[in-house]
C-alpha cells in the first residue's frame, strides 16, 4: 500500500527554512517572557468537551475536533446520538485549558500567576491563505492580579517581544468592555441588545459609520438610539489618545464609573511612558473582541502595514470561577505566532547573528582514513560555534549547491579522491 502524498486537508507541513525561523521566534518569545517573570506551562491537545464546550469560546466551539470514545466507552449499537460516541476533542485555543489548568493546581502556583503557554490548536475552519486547521498559538496570562498592573505587564511584555523580532510602527488598540456597554445603555439600547449591537460595531473598519448605521436600522433598532450612539463615535472620531476617551466618558456620564476610565487612562500612559519598541497605543471605542468571556479591558495589535491584526487580548475576571468555583482576575495576550511567521518570510527576515554555515561535499569513492580526517576538520569548526553540513556530493553539483545556498549555507568545501588540476 503506498502512502497518500498530501497532508490532511488544512494542515501543512514545515519545511526547514521555515522551522529555522519558527525556532527563533520560539527563542526570542521565551527569552523576553521570561525576562518579564512568565514561567513557560504544557497542557494536553485533548480536552475533555464539557470543557470544550464550556460556552467560553464564542464561535470556537463549532469548529472543535471531537475525538471518539475508547474501549469499552464506545458503544456503536447502542449510540443514539453524538455525545453517546464523544467525550473529548482537540483544544481550540490555549485559554479554556490555562483556566482549567490553573483550577486543579492553584495551590501549587505563586500569586499572581504569569503563565506563558506556546502550542498547538485545531480547528475544523475553512483554510485559506495563512489560516489553517493547526495552527500554533503563544499566549501569556496572569492570574490573581485585580489591578491594572496585569494590562501593563502584559502590553508591555508582548510589544518588547515583537520589538526584538523586528516590527516596530504597529499599534495597540485598547478599549473596555464596560465601556462598550456603557455607551449601548446610554444610547438606550436593552441589555440583552447588546451583543447583536457590538457585532454591526466591529465591522466598523470595514464598513464605516455609515455603514453600521445601516445595519443597525435594518436589524430594526430604534433610529433615535442609532443616531444617538453614532455620535458618541463621532465626537471622539480624530482626537489623540486620552481625548477621546475623555470626550465620550463627560458624553456618557453616570452610565461608567469614574474608575474605569482612570484606569484605562493609567494603562496608556504608563505604556508609553515605559516602551521600549517602537509603537503607538490609542483608545478606541470601535474595539469590540469577539470573544464573551472579555469582562474589562481589550486590546488589540494592529499592524496596517500588513493588513491587519498581529495579536489580541483581555481580560476575563469571571472565567475561572466556572472551573474553581469562585472568581479570580486574569487577564491574556495571544501573539499571532502563525501572522507573524508568514510576515517575517514574507518580507524575507535573515536571523541576525545566525551562525556561519559551511557545507562540505564529499566525493562517493572517498572513505576509511580520508573521511575520518574531514570529519574530523568538520568537528573542529563545529566546537568553534559553525554549523557544518557533511553530505555526499550528488552527480548534479550545481543544482546541489543551489539548494544548499536556498538553506542559508554560504560557503562550500568539496573534497575529490583526487586534487584537481
Amino acid at each position: 500500500m503506498s502512502l497518500v502524498k498530501k497532508p490532511v486537508t488544512g494542515m501543512k507541513d514545515i519545511l526547514p527554512s521555515e522551522m529555522q525561523l519558527r525556532d527563533y521566534c520560539i527563542g526570542v518569545i521565551k527569552e523576553t517572557y521570561g525576562e518579564f517573570g512568565f514561567c513557560s506551562i504544557e497542557t494536553p491537545a485533548v480536552e475533555s468537551l464539557a470543557n470544550l464546550n464550556s460556552k467560553q469560546g464564542g464561535e470556537n466551539e463549532k469548529l472543535i475536533f471531537k475525538i471518539m470514545k475508547r474501549g469499552e466507552k464506545l458503544n456503536l449499537d447502542a449510540a443514539r446520538d453524538e455525545n453517546d460516541l464523544t467525550d473529548s476533542g482537540l483544544r481550540y485555543d490555549l485559554t479554556v485549558p490555562l483556566v482549567r489548568f490553573y483550577a486543579n493546581h492553584a495551590g501549587e502556583l505563586p500569586s499572581p500567576f504569569k503563565a506563558l503557554q506556546m502550542g498547538n490548536v485545531w480547528r475544523a475552519d475553512r483554510p485559506q491563505k495563512g489560516r489553517y486547521r493547526q495552527f500554533m498559538q503563544c499566549d501569556i496570562d496572569i492570574l490573581g492580579e485585580s489591578s491594572n498592573l496585569a494590562e501593563i505587564e502584559l502590553i508591555l511584555a508582548t510589544t518588547t517581544t515583537l520589538g526584538r523580532l523586528g516590527f516596530k510602527d504597529f499599534k495597540i488598540r485598547i478599549n473596555d468592555r464596560q465601556i462598550l456597554r456603557a455607551m449601548a445603555a446610554y444610547s438606550g439600547f436593552s441589555e440583552d441588545e447588546y451583543d447583536n449591537v457590538f457585532i454591526t460595531l466591529d465591522k466598523m473598519d470595514k464598513i464605516g459609520i455609515d455603514g453600521v448605521y445601516a445595519e443597525l436600522e435594518k436589524a430594526g433598532f430604534g433610529k433615535d438610539s442609532i443616531s444617538k450612539y453614532l455620535e458618541l463615535f463621532k465626537a471622539a472620531e480624530g482626537k489623540d489618545k486620552l481625548e477621546g476617551l475623555s470626550v465620550i466618558a463627560d458624553m456618557i456620564g453616570d452610565f461608567l464609573a469614574p474608575e474605569v476610565k482612570e484606569s484605562l487612562s493609567d494603562i496608556i500612559t504608563s505604556v508609553e511612558n515605559t516602551k521600549t519598541a517602537q509603537f503607538d497605543i490609542e483608545f478606541d471605542p470601535t474595539l469590540v473582541r469577539g470573544m464573551s468571556y472579555y469582562t474589562g479591558t481589550i486590546f488589540e495589535v494592529a499592524m496596517p502595514q500588513y493588513g491587519g491584526s498581529c495579536g489580541g487580548g483581555g481580560r476575563y475576571d469571571r472565567m475561572v470561577g466556572k472551573f474553581l468555583g469562585q472568581d479570580t482576575p486574569a487577564c491574556g495576550f495571544s501573539i499571532g505566532f502563525e501572522r507573524i511567521i508568514m510576515i517575517m518570510m514574507d518580507e524575507g527576515f535573515r536571523i541576525p547573528g545566525e551562525r556561519k554555515k559551511t557545507a562540505f561535499l564529499i566525493e562517493k569513492g572517498i572513505k576509511g582514513e580520508k573521511l575520518s580526517e574531514i570529519i574530523k576538520e568538520a568537528q573542529s569548526l563545529r566546537a568553534v560555534g559553525e554549523q557544518v553540513l557533511v553530505v555526499r556530493m550528488n552527480k548534479n553539483k550545481k543544482f546541489q549547491k543551489q539548494q544548499l545556498t536556498d538553506q542559508g549555507y554560504a560557503d562550500f568545501k568539496d573534497f575529490y579522491l583526487k586534487p584537481l588540476e
